[in-house]
């Protein structure tokens, strides 16, 4: 939506106004965790010491430009020796070139004491034609707007979002990219089953002594409304739309000077899901693109091109596709000791299998990354992760299916809003079927697998 950029350019102009005409600071932003290399394996939320002076205005961006040298490739065999309704299909042949940039921007303001607002927008993502938001909320720090002090003794640890933000699911959002916004991944990919949701809802922290809790409840939709949901599939047609609640335990904890330790547990669960879908919700892209997609091919008057992998939002990742309810609880170990950090992930999803429907089945995900930082001020990285992730795509499936990664990565902070990354990439497909569907439609995914190079840089402030 463009007007929303007009929008805030308009805002823009008019607190820019408002700072030579009332004085009003610029950057002088409460509890706010840096964009920049110093919000490196910063999580959650922060108490800080900035004092505030009257309104202050907070402006940022990010940016990232990706050349990619990837090649993908399935078991299918050629056209002739597939069934006669399918007719020209291929993977699509990738050039080595740059892919579409993608831009972000932060406006935020400290309204009151403890008291801050911040909107994200997306300047260019997949859906590169619209500008629009990605979310905004208000970050509650203190209550000294009721009465000066005012439980200040539960506030000096407590923090309150109310918005629609990124919703704190998991540690594994806080190391990936999310479109323009790519300095604080190592890599260029982020998991293959990619936790990543913006409902609207309300967070509650309480973190003390090393303790880390957060409690917080969305209303399950991604995009907005009032009308009627109507799930009419089954023989119960759920016509409710149920919170989603969302929880995470743990300890963070700098044991000296050289180690730190953190080990958090994290709760999603909806009984009823609206329109949005913790697997599919990001709309910023992969980080690896085109691949495994074909060529456009009709089979009895269906795009496939348009219609097919559809679930597969955007290529290459894995979404378990829950309709009607979802459970997931994540693990997150984390340790920095000195250069050398460690972070892993366990990941336990099930729900179910179509509106309307309590059929139970899951998808399991494991991920651990090592990355080791050097140089006088760990400027310089090198890096490893292996990721896998196993699950039903449904029902009917006889068994599971499996996809891996490896990828590597090296990368230079040529300051600390600049970051240069090469990365590897090696992902495979196993166990998918040849063909999909009663039409028989071919499935990119048989025998499939995709490798090769990206550098990316990313700049973020």
């Amino acid at each position: 939506m463009k007007t929303i950029f007009k929008t805030s350019l308009m805002i823009a102009a008019f607190c820019l106004t408002g700072n030579l005409q009332a004085q009003t600071t610029f950057g002088q932003i409460q509890n706010q965790i840096s964009r920049d290399k110093n919000g490196l394996n910063v999580f959650d939320v922060k108490k800080d010491n900035v004092e505030f002076k009257g309104i202050s205005i907070d402006l940022g961006g990010a940016f990232n430009m990706d050349y990619q040298a990837i090649n993908s490739f399935n078991d299918q065999p050629s056209t002739f020796a597939l069934p006669s309704k399918i007719v020209g299909y291929q993977l699509m042949n990738l050039e080595n070139n740059f892919t579409l940039p993608s831009a972000d921007m932060t406006f935020g303001a400290q309204l009151f004491d403890g008291v801050r607002v911040n909107l994200d927008i997306y300047l260019a993502s997949r859906h590169h034609n619209n500008t629009y938001a990605r979310g905004g909320y208000l970050q509650i720090d203190k209550l000294d707007f009721i009465k000066k002090d005012f439980l200040a003794g539960v506030m000096k640890y407590a923090t309150i979002k109310i918005g629609q933000m990124e919703n704190n699911f998991g540690d594994t959002h806080f190391r990936s990219s999310d479109n323009g916004s790519t300095l604080r991944n190592a890599f260029v990919g982020n998991n293959i089953m990619n936790a990543f949701i913006t409902d609207m809802g309300m967070e509650i922290y309480y973190n003390r002594s090393g303790w880390v809790s957060m409690l917080g409840a969305t209303n399950g939709n991604l995009n907005q409304g009032v009308q009627e949901v109507v799930y009419t599939v089954g023989p119960n047609a759920n016509t409710v739309v149920s919170p989603t609640i969302l929880a995470k335990f743990g300890y963070d904890k700098q044991i000296d000077k050289d180690l730190r330790v953190r080990l958090t547990g994290s709760y999603y669960h909806s009984a009823n899901l609206g329109n949005s879908n913790l697997y599919s919700s990001s709309r910023s892209g992969f980080g690896f693109w085109g691949v495994l997609n074909n060529n456009a091919y009709k089979n009895n008057s269906i795009d496939v091109a348009t219609n097919y992998n559809s679930t597969s939002t955007p290529e290459g990742t894995f979404n378990p596709s829950f309709k009607n309810w979802a459970t997931t609880v994540m693990i997150n170990p984390f340790v920095k000791y000195k250069g050398l950090e460690f972070f892993g992930t366990i990941e336990l999803a099930s729900g179910g299998d179509k509106a309307g429907f309590d059929d139970k089945r899951t998808a399991d995900q494991y991920a651990g990354d090592i990355v080791y930082r050097f140089g006088k001020t760990e400027q310089f990285y090198i890096a490893g992760k292996y990721n896998t992730v196993s699950g039903k795509l449904t029902n009917a499936e006889d068994k599971k299916v499996t996809v891996d990664r490896i990828e590597s990565s090296i990368g230079w902070f040529m300051t600390k809003n600049i970051l240069a990354k090469l990365d590897y990439v090696s992902q495979n497909y196993k166990d998918y079927t040849q063909f999909t569907g009663t039409t028989l439609n071919a499935n990119n995914f048989y025998g499939g697998n995709f490798k090769g190079l990206v550098f990316e840089a990313t700049i973020s402030f």
